[in-house]
């Protein structure tokens, strides 16, 4: 990665400015309920306190949309990172302007900052360079390790970096660009992308960029049904996106022409409505009845996708089998998450529900490399170019 990293620079007694990224989910009571994203930074925060720096960071949380909302306040991530960090962990009461900077004036080596939420100012979603300078003046070195939120063009991942004399990138951000480089740009082969999810609209473009690079595709969810309806199979009441049809039949072609196995479903679990008590049937994919509808991949698809991904070097995955939430509609889904974690090839894994898939049967620490990212993992798979790892590049 042509990005200069973290530890390649003398960041001793330095005002380290880390945009993070701390946007966790939050219950009622302002607890967080997940706490990986804190904890995924803790490696980039622990060296810049090895190195006694002044450690200042900064996220957002939420969609405050320019507003103070004191229920999306950092408070509870300082409070948590203290925690974790076993030090005190202070809280600005804002991310730029006197008090901030007086903060910052008065830290000592190994202090940590936490700056308070950045989406409270319009000026960050808007790349404002006014606000990115305010931001840079608080630091000699600038350090982005919230790959999260890449795909955006904000003031703190972007704007910010004409003003700081120093920049480089975290060890999360480091390893989320270099884990994709390994699976997508630079893969052992074969290469099989797991494809699933609701629909086919949010991965069109992934799907479309990731058939000129793989050897085989497996495709589950229910924007499995898109491409068999395109097949000309009945599919029920099945989620289907008729706007797609010729897209999927486009996308079809492109892999037959590039002699890219594309693997679609055999068969499903079928109800007659999304509940989890409604009585359930296997139907082969060209026998879906009229008022029934497909939530899960079956026996014989799990069986396929299963044998597919064997010789396999390298996974990509996003995206669940089923309705997965739903024990019901699980069962395709667990399978596939068992069989990759089993797999003794490189797995790079993302997407929210995927994770949350991995979380919910013990496979976490059984992948190569999850992702923290949403979007940004989508839109590298994609073939896009990211804003803030653009910027960072600029540099070097």
């Amino acid at each position: 990665m042509a990005i200069k990293s973290i530890d390649q620079i003398n960041l001793k007694e330095k005002r380290v400015l880390i945009r993070v990224d701390f946007n966790v989910p939050l219950d009622d009571k302002q607890n967080i309920t997940d706490d990986t994203r804190v904890r995924a930074e803790l490696p980039t925060i622990n060296y810049a306190l090895s190195q006694n720096a002044r450690v200042i960071l900064m996220s957002h949380l939420g969609r405050p949309k320019g507003k103070i909302k004191p229920e999306m306040s950092l408070k509870p991530v300082s409070q948590h990172l203290a925690q974790l960090l076993k030090r005190e962990v202070k809280l600005a009461s804002d991310c730029i302007g006197p008090d901030v900077e007086q903060m910052v004036n008065e830290m000592r080596p190994g202090d940590v900052l936490l700056l308070e939420n950045l989406r409270f100012h319009p000026e960050e979603e808007k790349n404002d360079p006014e606000f990115g300078r305010k931001l840079a003046a608080l630091a000699d070195i600038y350090i982005n390790d919230a790959f999260a939120t890449a795909h955006r063009a904000h003031a703190s991942n972007v704007a910010i970096l004409a003003f700081v004399p120093e920049y480089g990138a975290g060890y999360l951000l480091r390893e989320e660009v270099e884990s994709f480089h390994k699976a997508m740009e630079n893969p052992a082969r074969p290469l099989v992308a797991i494809m699933g999810g609701a629909k086919v609209s949010g991965k069109l473009d992934a799907l479309e960029n990731i058939i000129k690079r793989v050897d085989k595709v497996v495709v589950g969810g229910g924007m499995a049904f898109t491409f068999l309806k395109a097949k000309g199979y009945q599919v029920g009441k099945s989620l289907v996106e008729d706007d797609l049809i010729e897209t999927a039949k486009n996308i079809m072609k492109a892999a037959q022409e590039r002699q890219v196995e594309f693997l679609l479903p055999l068969d499903c679990v079928v109800a007659p409505s999304l509940d989890p008590a409604a009585p359930t049937t296997i139907q082969p994919v060209d026998k879906i009845p009229a008022d029934g509808m497909g939530l899960d991949i079956g026996p014989q698809t799990r069986a396929l996708f299963t044998q597919a991904l064997k010789d396999a070097k390298t996974i990509v995955w996003n995206g669940p089998m089923g309705v997965f939430e739903m024990e019901p509609f699980s069962k395709g889904t667990q399978v596939m998450v068992e069989t990759v974690a089993q797999s003794s090839a490189f797995t790079f894994v993302g997407g929210g529900d995927t994770d949350t898939a991995l979380a919910k049967w013990n496979a976490m620490d059984k992948m190569s490399y999850v992702s923290t990212a949403g979007g940004a993992f989508l839109e590298m798979l994609e073939g896009k170019k990211l804003p803030a790892i653009e910027a960072l590049q600029k540099g070097v």
